[in-house]
């Protein structure tokens, strides 16, 4: 018997080198923020300039799930759209609900 694939898995999207690397460098300056913010804790600094670098880094997610929700739909959705797959809206809709939480 065949194991089932989760959704997140049996879907892909290709992005063009620019859109690549422009998603990997906000990847790679949240990754120094967050190990930024272990070291204060490490370091015993005051709670308040952690709760400060940790909003910083939340900031930092919400703008690189805002860039990549414009490419997919821009890119994703409109495609599937065309193609008439409109259950793509509904996936939509369910991705910006999880991200309102």
């Amino acid at each position: 018997m065949e194991k089932e694939r989760c959704a997140c898995c049996a879907k892909k999207t290709e992005r063009n080198e620019e859109e690549r690397k422009n998603l990997i460098r906000r990847l790679n300056r949240i990754e120094g923020q967050i190990r930024g913010i272990r070291g204060m804790i490490e370091n015993d600094a005051y709670c308040t300039d952690v709760l400060v670098q940790s909003a910083a880094a939340s900031a930092a997610i919400h703008a690189f799930n805002k860039d990549l929700i414009a490419n997919h739909i821009r890119g994703c959705v409109a495609r599937d759209i065309r193609e008439g797959k409109d259950e793509v809206i509904d996936e939509l809709v369910h991705t910006l609900q999880k991200l309102m939480l």
